[in-house]
This record gives structure tokens, sequence and C-alpha cells, in this order.
């Protein structure tokens, strides 16, 4: 036998010896899914931890970052000029998939892109905010989970007006980049629980911590207000929110249960940390060849009520015992 051939039959031999694994790892395809927080900052730890949560559900379904999984993050920061830039920059990316937080964002993305699946983690009532017509098979490139129904806006001020019965006046705090020339999905049933509750309903929409700043200041000015701070607040505005409601002894309430762990009066919405980690089922699916039409949008079919008894207290109010024992979490 010519050395030729023995060498050829020795690299044969070497090769059959290749694990199988290893070998079906070679061939394993990275796919690529984008990822829009529109109103997270990076640094935020909250949000880390829901990222955490996003990757491991990615990973026990098989997706592994640096062996079949690359995933490209941008974060917002509620800033409307830097989410729409980072949208087109994830399209431009070719992405087999997009996931994102908020509508702004969601809108954003779709402006580029018609066929790249967008998967929404949040949103809002997406059937009334009009990202989704048919959610049980979405027409588009939407799908994915929501966090809140749009009558939930009712509920959050007939919660604030039973922790504080003297409460006549409410202001509904929202960005205008959460609503994009839209009435906010939130505001009709907040209207009318203003109606049957006999309390002043003032909008508050702003698109600078100026404006924002300026229109809490002239709604404090008069007494027995209290305000509902829409979900698509961004940490850093949450923030100057709720020093000013401090310093005006204004109740409050939004939909996350972090706003009340940080010194908000009431939280009452969707539990985020759960949506993340239900996100990867989606991503999952559309990676394995589903179309978006055949994955139904999903509701939450639970809601975390928490009030912090500290805020209360510095407030000067006593929250009804009604409140209480339906509460998920009291911060003492």
């Amino acid at each position: 036998m010519s050395l030729q051939r023995r060498e050829l039959l020795a690299g044969l031999g070497g090769a059959a010896a290749w694990p199988l694994a290893a070998r079906a790892q070679q061939r394993e395809r990275v796919r690529r899914v984008g990822v829009l927080n529109g109103a997270a900052i990076e640094r935020d730890p909250i949000v880390q931890t829901r990222i955490a949560v996003y990757r491991e559900g990615l990973a026990k379904l098989g997706w592994v970052e640096d062996r079949n999984l690359h995933l490209d993050f941008r974060f917002g920061g509620g800033d409307g000029d830097r989410i729409r830039a980072y949208a087109a920059e994830l399209v431009q990316l070719a992405p087999d998939a997009i996931v994102t937080s908020t509508r702004t964002a969601t809108l954003a993305v779709q402006e580029h892109t018609n066929t790249i699946p967008i998967i929404i983690v949040g949103a809002g009532d997406v059937a009334a905010n009009g990202l989704v017509r048919n959610i049980a098979h979405p027409e588009a490139n939407i799908t994915g989970v929501t966090n809140l129904f749009g009558s939930i806006g009712g509920k959050w001020l007939e919660l604030l007006k039973e922790a504080v019965p003297t409460m006549n006046r409410v202001s509904f705090v929202e960005t205008q980049f959460a609503i994009e020339g839209r009435v906010s999905s939130y505001r009709p049933s907040i209207e009318v629980a203003s109606r049957a509750l006999s309390v002043e309903m003032i909008d508050i929409q702003y698109r600078s911590a100026v404006q924002l700043v300026r229109a809490i200041d002239a709604f404090a000015a008069q007494p027995n207000g209290g305000l509902i701070v829409g979900p698509a607040t961004t940490r850093i505005d949450a923030g100057t929110i709720l020093e000013l409601a401090a310093q005006y002894r204004l109740p409050t309430i939004h939909a996350n249960g972090e706003f009340a762990e940080n010194g908000g009066l009431i939280s009452y919405g969707g539990n985020l940390l759960d949506l993340f980690g239900r996100a990867p089922f989606f991503v999952d699916r559309i990676l394995r060849g589903a179309k978006v039409s055949e994955l139904p949008v999903e509701y939450p079919t639970k809601f975390r009520l928490v009030v912090n008894l500290k805020t209360a207290k510095e407030l000067g109010l006593t929250v009804p015992q009604s409140i209480l024992l339906r509460a998920d979490e009291v911060i003492d």
C-alpha cells in the first residue's frame, strides 16, 4: 500500500472517531435574535434580572449563546429617537426574530420590517392599542405575551380611591412616546371609573423631565390629588415622580411591583419577570419554523397587588383592611 493511501485511510479513521455530539455541534446553525428594551436602561439591576430569566428560559429550550444562538440587546431608556435608531439597527442585522418590550419599541421595529417576527414582552393591551387586531391568529408579524388589559385603568383608580377616600382629583401620568398620537388604551376605563367615583381626571402627558416636573408641580397646587402612573414610564421618570409624590404627599399607583417597592403607595399589574420567562416559548417556536399567525397573543392570568405601608405612614394614610387582605405583598 502506498504511503499516500495509508495517510488517506488514517485521516478517514480519525474523522470517524470524532464524537458524534461534537460533529453535530459543528453543523449546528447559529440563530440571531434581537432584543429592544424600549423603556429600560442597561445598568438597571431589575432589567438585568429579567434578562437573566429570559436567557435561562432559552437555555432550557436548547438555545445557548455561543453555541447555537446570538443575542443582540439594545436599551432605549424611554428616548424615542434612540428607540427608533436601535430599531433600524437591529433590523439591519437581519435577525430571525426581534423581542420588544413596549408599544413604542414594537412600532419602531415594525416601521422597518413586516417580515421579521416581532415578539412582544409587555406592550400593554395590544388589541386595544392597535398593535394586533386578531389576537387568536395574529395577521401581521407581531405576537407574544402582553402584561395588561386596557380595562385595568379603571381598577387602578378604584384601588387608589379605596385607599384614599378623600381623594377627589387624579392625574393619569403618561409619556407621549407611549401612545404616539393615539388615545391611551387605559384612559377610557379610567374616565369611566372617575365619573362613577366622582373623581376629577386630569391628564399629564410629557416628553421631557422638565415637562413632567412642571406638570406635577401645577397639579399638586390643589389638594386631595393622586397619581396614576402609566406603565411605560421609565425607571428614571418613575424616580422623579416618586420624589415629587413624597414632596407633595401625593398617593400613587403603578402597574409594576417595583414601583411600590421603591416608594409608591400601590402597584397592581402583571409580573414582568413571569413575562420574560414566557417569552422564550415564542422565540423557540419561531426559530423552529412556526409562523406568527400560529402563535396566539397571550394575556396575563394573574395580577399582583403590592402595598407599601411605610409610604402610607409617611403620607399620613391608613390603608383599609379591605385592601391589605387582598394584597399579594405588604411592605412595612
